[in-house]
């Protein structure tokens, strides 16, 4: 199962065996990535959803507990079961260098 919502890409997966460290709610939300020209934000309610740092990924790991919604700014919500998700922002090559992609 796989959803996407402008350049954030989120994928269910199974338990990854990394360490995992929790990624603390921000303004009462679960943020999976800010846009860097707006400061509008991919998020959830921490009450459904919580999010992790895997060692080892460059990815974080989405644990949904309860169906709650993806929400952004400039974008239609979008409705994520529950589930575990790896969460993957889009990627862009530059000759000087592999950068995440701005939304």
């Amino acid at each position: 199962m796989q959803f996407r919502q402008g350049d954030v890409f989120v994928e269910k997966c199974e338990k990854p065996r990394g360490q995992l460290t929790p990624v603390e709610p921000d303004k009462g939300r679960v943020v999976l990535a800010y846009g860097e020209v707006t400061g509008h934000a991919h998020a959830l309610s921490p009450k459904d959803a919580r999010l992790y740092e895997v060692k080892g990924w460059v990815d974080r790991l989405l644990v949904v507990t309860k169906a709650t919604a993806l929400l952004h700014e400039e974008h239609a919500p979008i409705t994520l079961p529950p589930g575990q998700y790896r969460v993957r922002r889009q990627r862009e090559y530059h000759p000087e260098e592999i950068r995440t992609v701005a939304d």
